[in-house]
């Protein structure tokens, strides 16, 4: 079996050898993460707050300042059947904050690089609860193909020259483990802070963020901030991928543990540390929150014939919604605010539509969040016809029900009756054949894309 070892900036491989231990120390590690699980099921959310970047050891920090015991840790390690290392807590000092730093040292071995398929037969042959084992393999595959994609190779080509293998595998299924161990059932990341500057590495000199880092950043919100230096690696990066790969602000939460992980560097006047937030998540209602990007633009010198079509453009490239706001603009012109709601993978496309199917000439781009409740669809039936009803659940047992407007039109056209009185004829029904039903008996809510 073969593994690696971070030294700073460069990295040494080795081969190290397998180990077996007693089928009783097996089970007593693949127990270990759930056993405070079972004695106390309440779910409990962590959110990872990566100001200033994340790494494996700062993972791994940040979960044992967070009530994960090192010896526990260390248990459920021996179930990956390797060795040649040793853990290693110390309390240090980042900035005036306190942080845990745990330490990978490598103790032997020999210099060899580690293919993708070997760490899947390392992870496969061991004795990883299988949850566990499935976000590792996921994990090493962002890996894979994030260098393979850099360096133009498949992901089963890919040779880990830049990821100290016993040391990942450590930082990876620890950060896992730890993550079942405190019974984290939901999860949730700030943007990450990449870094600035460049690194040393073994294909010479690189920019930061990394080229693999760069590539796995894609789709999450990231910035850079403070020293000029790498403040989140590889490994760091995949756990993001893996763990929470929807980045946004710190949820409602009651922090039960706030953990302090520290990194290797202590850059003068910066806290380098990764911080996570322990505790339960507030819900006193079911509203979750999501990131969305609205482009507006004010037209004032445009035929208003031509909006039709552009409103039509837009929504079949994606667009969550459009709006059109009439305003008074310069020189006292009436004029026009369009407004789209839509996901930030779609900004270039529907840019490009306001640039060329209207008169303006720039869009505005702005980033937020906006909040929204789960919702289901069922369908009542009237006399001449049926009528799909919006389920809006609010909490508490408090819903919010709309009938669809095109079915209610329809029917009223089809039976020469005003659209109200369809609309007010659903409601009653829809009412009467839940009156028996609470809430918490619903269908699952669908993914809807207003």
């Amino acid at each position: 079996m073969i593994g690696a070892v971070h030294e700073g900036k460069g990295y040494d491989f080795f081969m190290f050898p397998g180990f077996s231990f007693s089928e009783s120390l097996c089970d007593i590690c693949y127990d270990a993460a759930f056993t405070s699980f079972i004695n106390n099921p309440m779910t409990r959310h962590l959110h990872i707050d990566a100001f200033s970047g994340v790494s494996g050891d700062m993972f791994l920090g940040a979960l044992v300042d967070a009530g994960l015991p090192l010896d526990t840790l260390q248990k459920g390690l021996k179930a990956l059947k390797i060795q040649g290392y040793r853990l290693r807590e110390q309390q240090v000092i980042r900035n005036s904050i306190r942080a845990t730093k745990v330490d990978v040292d490598i103790r032997k071995g020999f210099t060899k690089p580690l293919s993708l398929s070997t760490i899947r037969k390392t992870l496969m042959g061991s004795r990883l609860p299988d949850a566990i084992r499935t976000q590792a393999l996921q994990t090493f595959q962002f890996l894979a193909e994030a260098e393979g994609a850099v360096h133009g190779k498949s992901p089963s080509r890919v040779h880990f020259h830049e990821v100290g293998v016993i040391d990942s595998l450590v930082d990876i299924v620890g950060t896992l483990w730890g993550f079942a161990h405190l019974n984290v059932t939901t999860v949730s990341c700030s943007p990450v802070n990449l870094g600035a500057g460049t690194i040393s590495t073994a294909h010479g000199l690189l920019p930061v963020p990394g080229p693999a880092v760069a590539q796995m950043a894609k789709g999450l919100s990231v910035f850079s901030n403070g020293p000029a230096m790498e403040l989140t690696t590889p490994t760091g990066m995949a756990l993001i991928r893996t763990l929470a790969p929807d980045c946004k602000t710190l949820p409602p939460l009651t922090p039960q543990t706030i953990g302090y992980g520290a990194g290797a560097a202590d850059p003068e006047g910066w806290p380098n540390v990764l911080r996570l937030f322990l505790g339960q998540e507030v819900s006193v209602s079911s509203i979750t929150s999501e990131r969305i990007i609205q482009l507006e633009t004010n037209i004032d010198d445009m035929n208003p014939q031509v909006y039709d079509q552009m409103v039509t453009h837009l929504f079949e490239a994606g667009a969550l919604d459009v709006t059109l706001t009439p305003t008074m603009m310069k020189r006292n012109r009436p004029g026009t605010i369009v407004s789209v709601i839509a996901w930030p993978k779609d900004l270039q496309v529907l840019t490009t539509i306001l640039l060329s199917e209207t008169t303006t000439l720039g869009v505005r781009i702005q980033e937020m969040g906006r909040a929204i409740v789960p919702r289901r669809v069922q369908t009542v039936r009237l006399l001449n016809g049926s009528v799909r009803m919006k389920i809006a659940n609010l909490g508490n047992g408090h819903v919010k029900v709309t009938p669809e407007y095109r079915d209610c039109a329809a029917l009223a056209e089809h039976t020469k009756q005003p659209v109200q009185a369809i609309i007010d004829l659903a409601r009653k029904i829809f009412a009467q054949s839940n009156k028996s039903q609470p809430a918490s008996r619903s269908k699952k809510p669908i993914k809807t894309s207003r």
